[in-house]
C-alpha cells in the first residue's frame, strides 16, 4: 500500500475518533405526557374520601407543577366537599416531586350531607410544567355514587425495582381503581372469615417453621441454628412446607389453624424474607385466639421479653395486615369487594418441589368469588369477544389462572421478554360484571417499563 494511502486512512480514522458517540441521528425521547389515571371514578356507598391520581410517562428531574380545574355539578366546594390540597377559585395546583412520575389530590365529602348520587365533579388538566404535555386522558369525572366502569386503560404502579418492584397492585375494574401496597409493609395477614387462619407475606419470600415449644421466653438463637439454611427461599432453596399453599388453599397455611386451646398453639420461627434494603431480621411468634379475634405474641430471636398485639377480625377484608416492626395493624389490601386482581412479585413454584419468587405474577380475588378464564385468540379475538361469548366461557376459581401465563421471560436463546399477544383474559367479578382484559406491555423489549405494566379492559356484561 502506498504511503499516501496510509496517510489518508490514518487521517480518516483520526477524524472518526473525534465524532461524538451521540449524534443528531439518535431518536429523541417521546413526549412525557401527563394524564389522569382513569376517565371516570366514583364514591362507594361508605366512602368519604377518594384519591384522584395524575400520572406521567416517566420521572421528572425537577419538581414540576400541574394545574387542574374543577367543574362541580350539584355540589359546592366548601359546603359539600373539599380537596387536599385546597382549591382556589375551583383550581388546584399540584406538584410532581423531583425523581417521581405521579401526583394526586384527595376529595373529601362533607359530613352529614344528603346527596342523591347524581352529583359530579369534572376535573380537567389545564396546564403542565416545562417539558410535559397533556395526555389523552386530560379529563376525569368523579361521581358521588358508585360506578360500573365501561372500561379503561391503567398503568399499574408497581414502583421502582424492576423485576423486584416495590409494590403489590390491587385492581378493581368496575371502579377504575388501583391500590399499590408496599410489599415490605407487613409480615402477617389475619383472616377475616370464620376460620382462624394466618398467612405469611409471600411477596417478600417469607418462610416459617413450628417449634415444639409453646413459650417464647424459652426460645433462643440456639433454636434457629438448624434452620439457618432451611428457612430460606430462592436459588433452589426452600421447601413447600415452610410457605403457605401457593394455590391459596387456606386449609394448607404454613401456620396451622389457630386452636381454641392455647396449649396447642406452638411458637414459630418466622423469616420475613427480604426488604428493599436486604434480609429482614427473624422473629419468634405465637398466635392465640382472643374471643372472635387473635392475639399475636412476638419478639426478635435474641430478645428475652416479648410484645403482644390484639387483632380484631375484619369481615370486610380477606386479611388484616400486621407489621411486626411497627407493632400494629397497617393499611393492606382493599376491601374484599373492591378488588379483582393483584399484580406483583409472589412466591410460586419453579418446579413441583421447589418454591420460587415469581415476578410480574397475577392472581384473582378468588376468596371473594372472582373468577377468570384464559382465551386464546385462535378461538376468539379480544375485539370480537362479546356478551354472546360469556355463557360458553370456561371460568375458573383458580387463584393463579392468569399467573405468569400472560407474558414471556427473556430466554437463553435470545427470546425477548414481552406480553403474549395470542391470548387475553375474561374476569367475572363478585357482582357478576364481566370484563375482558389484555396486557399491553411490561418491559422495555415490548414498549413498556418493568414495574409499570399497562393493561386495558372493557365491560362485556353488566351484573344483574
Amino acid at each position: 500500500m502506498s504511503t499516501q494511502k496510509l496517510r489518508s486512512i490514518f487521517l480518516l480514522l483520526s477524524l472518526t475518533a473525534l465524532v461524538p458517540a451521540c449524534t443528531d441521528d439518535d431518536p429523541p425521547l417521546p413526549d412525557n405526557t401527563v394524564q389522569f389515571e382513569a376517565s371516570e371514578v366514583g364514591f362507594t356507598a361508605n366512602q368519604t374520601e377518594l384519591e384522584v391520581k395524575v400520572n406521567l410517562d416517566r420521572t421528572v428531574t425537577a419538581a414540576t407543577n400541574v394545574t387542574v380545574e374543577l367543574a362541580p355539578t350539584g355540589v359546592t366546594y366548601g359546603t359539600h366537599f373539599t380537596t387536599t390540597p385546597a382549591a382556589t377559585n375551583n383550581t388546584l395546583t399540584l406538584t410532581v416531586p423531583a425523581n417521581t412520575k405521579t401526583t394526586s389530590f384527595k376529595v373529601t365529602k362533607a359530613a352529614n350531607i344528603v346527596l342523591n348520587g347524581s352529583e359530579t365533579i369534572d376535573f380537567t388538566i389545564k396546564s403542565v410544567g416545562t417539558g410535559l404535555v397533556v395526555g389523552q386522558t386530560a379529563k376525569e369525572k368523579l361521581k358521588f355514587s358508585s360506578i360500573i366502569s365501561s372500561g379503561s386503560a391503567l398503568k399499574l404502579n408497581g414502583g421502582a425495582g424492576g423485576s423486584s418492584a416495590l409494590n403489590s397492585v390491587f385492581v378493581d375494574f368496575s371502579s377504575n381503581s388501583q391500590t399499590a401496597i408496599a410489599r415490605n409493609s407487613w409480615e402477617l395477614g389475619f383472616f377475616g372469615g370464620s376460620d382462624f387462619r394466618v398467612i405469611i407475606n409471600a411477596t417478600t419470600g417469607a418462610a416459617v417453621k413450628a417449634l415444639t415449644k409453646t413459650d417464647l421466653a424459652q426460645v433462643t438463637a440456639a433454636d434457629t441454628v438448624a434452620l439457618a439454611n432451611t428457612l430460606i427461599l430462592g436459588q433452589g432453596q426452600g421447601t413447600f412446607d415452610i410457605i403457605d399453599n401457593v394455590d391459596g388453599d387456606l386449609t394448607k397455611t404454613a401456620i396451622k389453624e389457630i386452636s381454641a386451646t392455647d396449649a396447642n398453639n406452638p411458637v414459630y420461627i418466622l423469616n420475613p424474607g427480604a426488604s428493599g434494603t436486604g434480609q429482614k431480621p427473624w422473629y419468634k411468634i405465637r398466635i392465640l385466639r382472643k374471643g372472635t379475634g387473635y392475639t399475636v405474641q412476638y419478639a426478635r430471636i435474641t430478645e428475652t421479653t416479648f410484645k403482644t398485639l390484639d387483632v380484631t377480625k375484619d369481615g370486610n377484608v380477606n386479611f388484616s395486615y400486621v407489621s411486626l416492626p411497627q407493632g400494629k395493624v397497617v393499611a393492606g389490601e382493599p376491601a374484599k369487594a373492591s378488588w379483582d386482581i393483584v399484580w406483583g412479585l409472589t412466591t410460586y413454584k419453579a418446579t413441583e418441589t421447589i418454591p420460587y419468587p415469581y415476578a410480574d405474577f397475577v392472581q384473582i380475588n378468588s376468596l371473594a368469588g372472582v373468577q377468570a378464564a384464559e382465551i386464546l385468540t385462535s378461538t376468539t379475538s379480544y375485539d370480537a369477544y362479546a356478551e354472546s361469548n360469556v355463557a360458553a366461557t370456561p371460568f375458573k376459581s383458580d387463584r393463579n389462572v392468569i399467573g405468569g401465563n400472560w407474558r414471556t421471560s427473556a430466554g437463553p436463546n435470545g427470546t425477548p421478554a414481552g406480553v403474549k399477544t395470542d391470548r387475553f383474559y375474561v374476569i367475572k367479578d363478585a357482582a357478576g360484571n364481566v370484563y375482558k382484559l389484555k396486557f399491553i406491555n411490561y418491559t422495555s423489549t415490548d414498549g413498556g417499563e418493568r414495574g409499570y405494566p399497562n393493561i386495558e379492559y372493557k365491560l362485556v356484561k353488566k351484573g344483574s
